[in-house]
């Protein structure tokens, strides 16, 4: 996609680039005309010498535009390119003065033409000739390469917030899944409970369908939105279990993605909280410093939990994903586990 793109953009480059030079050749004509003229009245010998002298002109310009400067204008070899165009020059200016003094009346008969300057100033109107068209050549190739860079981060965004939609579309049947089980356990329970889940689970859903399309949110509704899932949980975890949620927050405006944490706090409820399991434990600490984000979460291992790295599940996969995407070279995220306990540490710097 992203080289199609490039290939059209060329083409429009190259058209628009005809259009522009031809432009700027025929402000050239009607100046060499209204010099060449000599009164307010042209003749039409005049438009025909014109027409012959700038056509020297454009053929000058032409080989140090198309030849000399694609291959020799480039670092390290500006010398190369610099001699190469006045020797380029200075070959032009001679095919001039012979043009005018001895060939063109082989070509056009009975006009006799004669070159209006010498050789030096001949020189001076190729060098300032070549020297614009060369000016305004890369003038208008920064600003079609500009424009094309322009396009391809414009593509670029749409295919990464292509990606991150699948992502979050990823993480949100993972988490309702959950959720309903939670609510199923009640309901099976007959528990007077039942009514506050779902306005709990009514909540978060509201969060999910209306604020993770959004793509960045305030990091306070993601702060919230945790609150709301620990408080969901509750209603199926043992009364010992210990769930800590700590933050520490100067600015909760600062904006993340969303539905960044949760995928991480949802794991460590799976595998950690069992319900035949005692002294169980999730510790979440949320803090900001220095234009960073701090999110620290642990909680006991489960019997029967792999200890090689495989309980991170979609959660993880899904983290590292958005986090390539989001902040690419602003984040670091580490795992740490054994044999009791599980940790993930999450730093993502937001300034």
């Amino acid at each position: 996609m992203v080289t199609g793109i490039k290939r059209r953009t060329f083409y429009k480059l190259e058209e628009s680039r005809w259009v522009f030079e031809l432009i700027f050749c025929v402000a050239v004509y009607f100046i060499l005309l209204n010099m060449f003229s000599g009164s307010s009245e042209t003749r039409m010998i005049d438009h025909i010498y014109t027409s012959i002298f700038l056509g020297t002109l454009i053929m000058a310009g032409t080989v140090n535009s198309w030849v000399i400067r694609k291959r020799f204008l480039a670092p390290g070899r500006f010398w190369i390119f610099l001699v190469l165009s006045l020797i380029n020059i200075l070959i032009w200016t001679l095919f001039n003065q012979l043009l005018f003094e001895r060939l063109i009346d082989f070509i056009l008969p009975g006009y006799y033409f004669i070159s209006y300057y010498d050789y030096g100033d001949l020189f001076k109107f190729f060098l300032v000739y070549v020297t614009l068209i060369t000016l305004l050549d890369l003038s208008w190739e920064w600003f079609q390469l500009q424009e094309t860079r322009h396009r391809l981060v414009v593509v670029e965004k749409e295919k990464i917030n292509a990606e991150l939609k699948a992502l979050t579309n990823q993480v949100n049947p993972h988490f309702l899944f959950n959720s309903l089980t939670v609510l199923y356990s009640l309901a099976l329970q007959k528990s007077s409970e039942t009514a506050g889940a779902i306005i709990k689970l009514s909540d978060i859903l509201r969060y999910v369908i209306y604020e993770s399309g959004r793509g960045e949110v305030p990091l306070g509704s993601e702060i919230a939105l945790i609150r709301n899932y620990i408080d969901l949980q509750r209603f199926r975890i043992a009364g010992d279990a210990a769930v800590n949620l700590t933050t520490d927050v100067d600015d909760e405006n600062i904006p993340v993605i969303s539905m960044l944490f949760l995928p991480l706090v949802e794991n460590s409820f799976k595998h950690g909280i069992k319900g035949d399991v005692t002294h169980t434990f999730v510790d979440i600490d949320l803090r900001t410093a220095g234009g960073s984000i701090f999110f620290t979460i642990r909680n006991n291992r489960g019997p029967g939990v792999p200890t090689d790295g495989s309980t991170g599940g979609i959660g993880l996969k899904n983290i590292r994903e958005r986090l390539r995407l989001c902040y690419p070279d602003r984040h670091s995220l580490s795992v740490s586990e054994n044999a009791k306990e599980f940790m993930v540490k999450l730093k993502i710097d937001v300034l």
